[in-house]
């Protein structure tokens, strides 16, 4: 017999490899933010997944014991107490509660008015502005306005909030709207004025977006509207910059 084929004959000597499942300890943070909580649901699905994989290795009369067992789940306390350690069970139910309060609903409300302003703003620069930059400019915020108003509106309505609220509020309740007589000087200017006016009022406009979002992410509890308001946050200012530098 050749040596291929004695070796092929001799019998094969091995142990069969016990898969591993690995027990990952995740850190929960209490910030309440969009990426937080959804980290903190991503770390219960983990810890439940990592659960049913320990069951499906083990035997029927084990199963309940190892779903006890699963990966556990460190969430920090509060400013001056110790951390606590959650079982996966715990953490599904630790998730928070992101029902929407009055702040949320006021935030839409007002957040909607205070972009149709804007969008008027940027429907008077075609025709009247004079560089090409503030046409280009106006069309690059009224590009991102739009859908947000959607889907602002979209929110209120899922969550039962009339979007005709948003006309409860006037222009004094929100900070940065223009005043009528501001909007009326900036529809009769043309050419270089209307291009200065268009950038102060607009500056302003954003800034008092950045104080509206800012204050839902203190006092709103809704995971969609934070991540609404950390949009705005990030759009306006980096428009703010560019609007400084023409």
């Amino acid at each position: 017999m050749k040596d291929f084929d004695r070796l092929a004959a001799r019998p094969r000597k091995y142990a069969p490899r016990t898969p591993q499942v690995p027990q990952e300890v995740a850190v929960l943070n209490p910030r309440r933010s969009a990426r937080t909580r959804t980290s903190f649901r991503a770390a219960a699905v983990a810890a439940a997944a990592l659960v049913l994989a320990a069951c499906d290795a083990d035997s029927g009369t084990r199963a309940e014991a190892g779903a006890d067992k699963g990966a556990p789940v460190v969430a920090p306390g509060k400013p001056g107490e110790p951390a606590k350690t959650l079982s996966a069970e715990e953490a599904a139910k630790a998730v928070p509660d992101d029902s929407p309060n009055a702040a949320d609903f006021r935030y839409a409300h007002m957040m909607i008015k205070h972009h149709e302003q804007a969008l008027e703003m940027t429907s008077l620069a075609e025709g009247r502005a004079g560089s090409q930059r503030i046409e280009r400019l106006a069309g690059r915020i009224a590009a991102a306005q739009e859908p947000e108003v959607g889907a602002m509106r979209a929110w209120l309505e899922t969550h039962g909030g009339d979007s005709a609220g948003a006309h409860e509020h006037d222009h004094a309740s929100m900070p940065g709207m223009a005043t009528d007589a501001q909007l009326d000087r900036l529809r009769h200017a043309e050419g270089t004025a209307f291009d200065e006016l268009f950038l102060r009022l607009m500056i302003t406009h954003h800034q008092g977006a950045l104080t509206m979002a800012a204050d839902v992410l203190s006092n709103g509890n809704n995971v969609a509207v934070e991540e609404m308001a950390n949009d705005v946050i990030a759009q306006q200012t980096s428009e703010i910059g560019r609007m400084r530098a023409l």
